[in-house]
């Protein structure tokens, strides 16, 4: 376990230590989370996942292939 005193700067600043950064795998940009608990504050990484937004042609490809793949197992059936 790794113990630290931080100090607040006048805009509310905080500068995490390279080797707790490095520990924790914290990267420039990565975001965190504050929360406060009965011990205190605690910073957690916040978790983001990428998503991607279609656009009606990319859905419409979706769609063809559903449709697809619909039609091959009602011909292997029969």
């Amino acid at each position: 376990m790794m113990k630290f005193t931080l100090t607040i700067s006048g805009r509310g600043l905080i500068t995490l230590p390279a080797k707790l950064r490095a520990a924790l795998g914290l990267k420039p940009d990565d975001q965190l989370i504050a929360e406060t608990t009965p011990e205190g504050l605690l910073l957690r990484p916040a978790v983001t996942l990428p998503i991607e937004i279609y656009s009606q042609e990319r859905i419409a490809e979706f769609d063809q292939a559903e449709a697809d793949l619909q039609s091959r197992l009602r011909k292997k059936r029969s």
